[in-house]
């Protein structure tokens, strides 16, 4: 099947699902169409069971499609910078504490406690997991997705800080997540683990990035800032993430964290000495436009990862246990700096409460899972990913909404 052909399913589904939505069902867009993308899979694997339909094919293109290196090497870096265009670095910087502390720390304790969880649970499933498997596991389920949510608080009328910081969070620790999970992953090819070298791969994918991204970020001012023509200036805008991002990664640091970097600088600094008004009002259109295209295609390919998995008893009660797991694990990171260091956090117990419940999971932390390299313990773990996936989109997405108006009327 040729690219061209893939993507104009694609983009038909896209549009197709995305008309049905607002014609008739009227949920928040990437909800509505992981949704009805959730729909279409459920019914080719049922037609498979039930009228012998063979879903070979569709199991074959998915698998050779490589979804992971879709999303990983191409859909999360224009993703990244879009986002971080159209967040306002000073409602950033007025959070920076609570940000940080969820963001990498948060992070991190979150991998070693997911970790421990899954390896133990596994264990009395009678599900054999090595436990390098289950810090990826930790590392991918980790990172809060913004994707979905984040329009929904704005219309429920989420305290700015709170909306600054869910915001802030999932912008970077998308990027810690993968430096960690790339890191684990490099210690799992290796086959040995050391702190000394996993610290090493942290620090060259974390620091490396950040970096990166301000050098990229400032020479792309100076190339705005020498001109007047917004075509030309989207153009650059584009031609910078594209080839920034694939040398991020071929000298081995964090492209994603780049990104972000790169775009805070284009949105945020000086940008009225950079682009004039029409000009940042096209750029910011056009990065809108493409943020909203990417994510119909990226929620249409995750719904369809469901066609690819082979189910197992004892693999589903993993699953539906993991969800429960990563939420209360997500509670805990979220509320336990609170109680030890109130004062840094600077923030009441309500809007915690909408914060743990506002860590949506998406299509990175299935991207992530499915480029691990093939092994049972791979099929277990996308099982548990995409049980995760499933409950934090459909459910807490559509209920997000209802809590932060509930906790916002206490205040």
């Amino acid at each position: 099947m040729s690219i061209y052909l893939v993507l104009t399913l694609l983009i038909s589904l896209s549009a197709l699902f995305a008309y049905i939505n607002q014609k008739f069902i009227k949920l928040p867009f990437v909800i509505g169409l992981f949704f009805l993308s959730t729909i279409l899979s459920i019914a080719i694997i049922s037609s498979h069971f039930l009228f012998g339909f063979d879903v070979s094919a569709v199991e074959i293109f998915f698998e050779n499609a490589r979804i992971d290196k879709i999303i990983i090497d191409i859909l999360l870096g224009f993703l990244l910078f879009a986002g971080a265009l159209h967040t306002d670095w000073e409602d950033i910087k007025g959070q920076i504490r609570p940000i940080a502390n969820y963001a990498i720390l948060g992070v991190l304790l979150s991998t070693i406690l997911i970790a421990g969880a899954t390896y133990y649970i596994s264990g009395f499933l009678g599900i054999e997991i090595n436990f390098i498997y289950c810090l990826l596991f930790g590392a991918l389920i980790s990172p809060t997705d913004p994707i979905a949510v984040l329009g929904i608080l704005k219309k429920a009328g989420v305290p700015k800080k709170t909306e600054s910081i869910i915001v802030g969070e999932s912008l970077f620790n998308d990027g810690i997540g993968v430096v960690v999970f790339i890191a684990l992953l490099d210690t799992l090819k290796t086959g040995e683990f050391s702190f000394s070298h996993f610290g090493v791969l942290f620090l060259q994918e974390a620091i490396g990035g950040i970096i990166w991204g301000v050098i990229l970020g400032y020479i792309l001012y100076l190339f705005l800032k020498s001109i007047d023509h917004y075509e030309t200036e989207i153009l650059l805008t584009l031609a910078f993430v594209m080839s920034g991002y694939y040398f991020a990664n071929y000298f081995h640091i964090s492209g994603a964290l780049s990104m972000v970097v790169m775009g805070l600088i284009v949105g945020n600094f000086r940008t009225s000495v950079a682009m004039s008004d029409i000009t940042q009002e096209y750029v910011h259109k056009f990065w809108e436009l493409v943020d909203v295209i990417l994510n119909a295609v990226l929620f249409i390919i995750i719904a369809f990862v469901l066609v690819v998995i082979d189910f197992e008893e004892s693999y589903i009660y993993l699953g539906l246990i993991s969800v429960a797991v990563v939420l209360f694990i997500r509670t805990l990171v979220v509320f336990l700096p609170l109680k030890i260091l109130p004062k840094r956090i600077g923030i009441g117990k309500n809007d915690a409460k909408i914060i743990a419940w506002g860590g949506l999971r998406g299509g990175l932390s299935l991207a992530l899972v499915l480029s691990l390299p093939e092994s049972p313990s791979k099929e277990v773990l996308l099982i548990a990913t995409y049980f995760v996936v499933l409950f934090s989109i459909l459910i807490q997405g559509l209920t997000i909404d209802k809590v932060a108006k509930a906790l916002s009327k206490k205040k």
